[in-house]
């Protein structure tokens, strides 16, 4: 049995993303969310609440044990990224990508 719970188009790049759900794969729920709360990055906060959700689903969609939950899969796709320009030297201009993500995470019962 698992629980899935998907956030789209968060404004982090996913390289920035990968770097804290890295931490979290194969853990209990409450060991991650210690991690992700101790975490120094902008991305910490986003995958805590999405963990968070995630952990809701199982308890009241599922009927899943708590005690039992692992983090089985967490990963990290690209979404669409938004084209930006910024002036330059000589009047020319540079442009800048700003990237989303997609997050998903995957509750287990062990």
């Amino acid at each position: 049995m698992e629980s899935k719970a998907i956030a789209r188009n968060i404004r982090i790049a996913p390289r920035k993303v990968r770097l804290v759900v890295d931490l979290i794969r194969g853990k209990k729920i409450g060991e991650a969310i210690a991690i992700l709360k101790h975490t120094p990055k902008a991305a910490s906060p986003v995958v805590e609440k999405l963990l968070k959700s995630a952990i809701a689903n199982a308890e009241h969609n599922y009927n899943m044990d708590l005690e039992n939950l692992v983090v089985g899969q967490v990963f990290v796709d690209q979404g669409p990224t938004l084209k930006r320009f910024r002036p330059r030297a000589m009047g020319r201009a540079s442009r800048i990508h700003k990237r989303t993500s997609h997050i998903t995470v995957v509750l287990n019962e062990k």
